[in-house]
């Protein structure tokens, strides 16, 4: 626990951390907000803007004695600077003094608001920051009233300025606070953005190509305290104060980023409460207050033309619009006794939907294969007994802390995760990569450890001599799947939970196992008891009778062309998709926005969401569907509501006894205090009025747990010729992201591959190849680079239309289809 001293403000005493900055105290501790345009607490103070100019002191003390000096009247002296000080760069000592109240503060106020207006556009009604601006309230309550300069001395500057095609600047607006700037190169490590010129034409620029080139960049519109910064699908859509926030979750990641939708009654989407913008919700435990570009722009599947609205039937080789009634009578008589049945679940299923499908999967036949899709990843069970201990937080890991990502490009697959990583790192924290190629986390490890794809599990095995593992205090391992089958990834999770056991690293706060699973909720799968396992023996044999729910295995993945085989499948899906394409019947879900329900984290954190956008056409939630079927079959009860169904699963699911809809729902105070009615700190990250949600413990950190050690044949893999390595990118063509490809489509970009020059032979950089792999041919551009270890092709997933493999595959045969442009 921190050291306390006593210090003054406007007279009245605190008791407050040491060396904490005085603008936080002040505000947390005395509810005095000190006004800040530059200063934000997730970065360095800067002193800039002076708008925190306050009067400070510090109490006498007589230099022998240490005895507090009074004065006539008994009051201790106060010996005070002779000129204003900023708040923002003082940290609070014993005995300080400070006044933010006098004239001299008052007109320092006065005048620094003075001249930020001098050449601000007075276009507030316009301003999409209009209502929620920190600059209109620190003006109304702290600015003259009037100017003394002249109209005709405005400075004028461009107004719509792209930073890219994510992220627009008003150049008038900006007031050069540098919190982007600074942003993007403390926090993030992406030096992006820069100024430019001098003075009053001071203007902020992008020095990367392709513009504004970073996957955080919606944040610098957040913690932009003026309207400078505006999204594109935001800019010019709703005002603020028409708009109703609502608590949710990220759909894509394992992080468990907590968000909120701002939602609107939207003429143009037929009269129903739409989505009109994702913002960041304070969790200083999970995401802080910062989330990624994909979880911002990548909700526009939610209201996609290509929804589902209605159930669909087979009828001869075409499927045709019906009724529920009718699409539900046609499944009941499609299931009969011992039929062979398998589920596949999605990683956006919550976790009500899992649990109604697990209990449908087992009322057809109690032997049912209950899959997950994608099945990259094994070992939740092992993430349940070393998974990192409860109270885990990136936050407090610093000197003493030693994280290893393992097998993992984490800025892809995990981004806020790799934010919290890197920012880690900064604060001491030793980072070991441990992959087979560089990735971007590479630059800030305090060590980089090459292995040859299919040896990860030895270079593992001998992190136990590594100084930055046999002397940490705190050890993370951050474990992925990248080049590897999942035989290999559970002898890679089972080497990661070993060496966290030898080393005493489990059962407590900020040490254990991370899995960077592909998708939301796929650490809730496997607590429901799902698994990949499950997924491979049903490619391998396929059941008669298949459910799959939110995923299309057919249309991403090779391996699972043979699901079309089963005799009669059933599909939930928010699209028609390929795999809904061979299905028998098809029933429209609901998206995340329309319903609600629980994910789990990567973390064990379980969180709820809740309903935000209006239902589209006749979808209902998966976790309903499932029900209903099940009733048909045996008229069993249907819950009413979802918190029914999370009721029920937390009383037969061990790890989950005794959590409930009200508990995920607790909040607490935290800090920094962000957002509120004065938008503190001049950001529009949101407060957590929806919940903290609750870390389960790992079965390491029950009273006298001893952890035994998992086995490992410790067998390498040796690959001949050359050999296609699916990887991770953020910005894919996926089940749900590739709605947002009109907005994003410049960062999606078009498929490629990734050749080393060893390997290129002929092949030149921007060529048009086709790589055959199992006698199908996959088009893409060539980039020829020693990314690319020598031997192996680096094959993004999901960015083709056709289904790629989804493991390490043998390439056939690499041709050139068209010369590079220009050639």
């Amino acid at each position: 626990m921190s050291e306390l001293v006593t210090i003054y403000i406007d007279g009245q005493p605190y008791e407050v951390p040491k060396g904490a900055n005085l603008v936080d105290v002040a505000k947390f501790y005395a509810d005095n907000g000190i006004p800040v345009f530059c200063y934000h607490p997730k970065m360095e103070p800067v002193g800039m803007c002076r708008m925190c100019l306050v009067e400070l002191g510090t109490i006498m003390r007589d230099r022998d004695s240490g005895e507090v000096i009074t004065g006539e009247n008994g009051e201790p002296q106060v010996r005070w600077f002779p000129k204003l000080q900023t708040a923002c760069t003082t940290t609070v000592t014993d005995g300080m003094v400070v006044r933010t109240n006098t004239d001299a503060v008052i007109e320092a106020r006065d005048d620094m608001i003075e001249f930020l207006l001098t050449s601000h556009p007075l276009d507030c009604p316009i301003c999409d920051k209009g209502g929620e601006c920190p600059l209109q309230n620190l003006t109304m309550a702290h600015g003259p009233g009037r100017s003394v300069f002249y109209w005709e001395d405005k400075v004028r500057l461009a107004k719509h300025v792209p930073l890219g095609e994510l992220i627009y600047l008003d150049r008038e607006r900006c007031i050069q606070c540098a919190r982007c700037t600074r942003f993007q190169d403390e926090i993030v490590g992406d030096d992006v953005l820069a100024f430019h010129e001098r003075g009053r034409e001071l203007q902020i620029i992008t020095v990367s190509d392709p513009p504004f080139d970073t996957y955080f960049s919606g944040n610098t519109t957040d913690i932009c305290p003026v309207g400078a910064l505006t999204t594109a699908d935001f800019r010019f859509e709703a005002r603020p104060w028409e708009l109703k926030d609502i608590a949710s979750l990220d759909v894509y990641g394992p992080e468990g980023a907590n968000i909120s939708l701002s939602t609107r009654l939207d003429r143009d989407a037929g009269g129903i409460v739409i989505i009109k913008r994702v913002m960041p919700r304070q969790n200083e435990a999970v995401n802080e207050i910062w989330i990624s570009d994909k979880t911002r722009f990548g909700h526009h599947h939610t209201r996609a033309a290509e929804r589902l609205t209605k159930p669909k039937v087979r009828v001869g080789d075409r499927l045709v619009e019906a009724e529920w009634d009718h699409a539900l009578e046609v499944i009941r008589k499609h299931i009969k006794p011992n039929v062979s049945v398998g589920a596949i679940a999605g990683p956006t299923l919550s976790n009500e939907d899992l649990w109604e499908l697990r209990k449908l999967a087992q009322a057809v036949n109690a032997g049912a294969k209950l899959s997950i899709y994608p099945a990259t990843m094994t070992g939740g069970d092992i993430i349940a007994q070393v998974g990192v201990g409860v109270g885990t937080n990136f936050k407090d890991m610093g000197s003493g802390t030693t994280i290893v990502v393992v097998a993992s490009d984490i800025e892809e697959e995990a981004p806020i995760w790799y934010l919290r990583t890197k920012v880690a790192g900064d604060r001491g924290a030793k980072i070991l990569v441990l992959n087979a190629r560089e990735t971007r986390l590479d630059h800030y490890a305090a060590d980089s450890i090459r292995y040859d794809y299919g040896a990860a599990v030895s270079a593992v095995n001998d992190l136990a001599k590594h100084e930055a593992v046999t002397n940490a205090e705190n050890l993370v391992l951050i474990c992925g799947a990248e080049g590897m089958t999942l035989e290999q990834h559970g002898e890679l999770m089972n080497a990661c939970a070993n060496l966290l056991v030898s080393t005493g690293h489990v059962g407590r706060p900020n040490n254990g196992l991370l899995a960077v699973w592909e998708g939301a909720n796929v650490q809730g799968a496997f607590d429901v008891g799902f698994s990949t396992e499950a997924t491979a023996e049903m490619m391998a044999k396929v059941p008669d009778l298949l459910f799959i729910a939110g995923c299309d295995p057919i249309g991403e993945s090779a391996e699972a062309a043979g699901l079309s085989k089963a005799k009669f499948i059933v599909v939930n899906s928010l699209f028609d998709t390929p795999t809904t394409a061979v299905a028998d019947v098809v029933l429209p879900s609901q998206s995340f926005a329309e319903r609600d329900g629980t994910f789990t984290s990567g973390e064990r954190r379980v969180q709820r969401f809740y309903p935000a956008q209006g239902v589209i056409g006749q979808s209902q939630t998966d976790w309903r569907i499932f029900a209903s079927i099940r009733n048909g079959l045996n008229g069993s009860a249907v819950q009413r509501l979802t918190a029914g169904v999370f009721k029920e699963l937390a009383g037969e699911i061990a790890a989950y006894e005794g959590l409930t809809y009200p508990a995920l729902a607790v909040v607490e105070r935290q800090f920094p205090d962000v957002g509120g009615d004065d938008l503190y700190y001049g950001g529009t990250a949101y407060q957590n009025n929806g919940g903290l949600g609750v870390q389960y413990p790992a079965t390491s950190e029950a009273e006298g747990a001893k952890p035994s050690k998992f086995a490992t044949k410790g067998k390498k893999t040796s690959y001949k010729g050359l050999t296609a390595i699916p990887v991770n990118r953020l910005y894919d063509r996926g089940y749900l992201f590739k709605y947002s490809d009109e907005l994003m489509q410049q960062r999606i970009g078009e498929p490629f591959v990734v050749i080393n020059p060893a390997d290129a032979a002929n092949i030149a950089g921007g060529s048009r190849v086709g790589v055959t792999i199992d006698g199908v041919q996959y088009e893409a551009l060539a980039v020829v680079s020693e990314d690319a270890p020598k031997g192996f092709v680096l094959m993004p997933k999901r960015l083709t239309s056709q289904p790629g493999p989804f493991a390490p595959a043998a390439i056939e045969t690499i041709e050139v289809i068209a010369e590079p442009v220009g050639a």
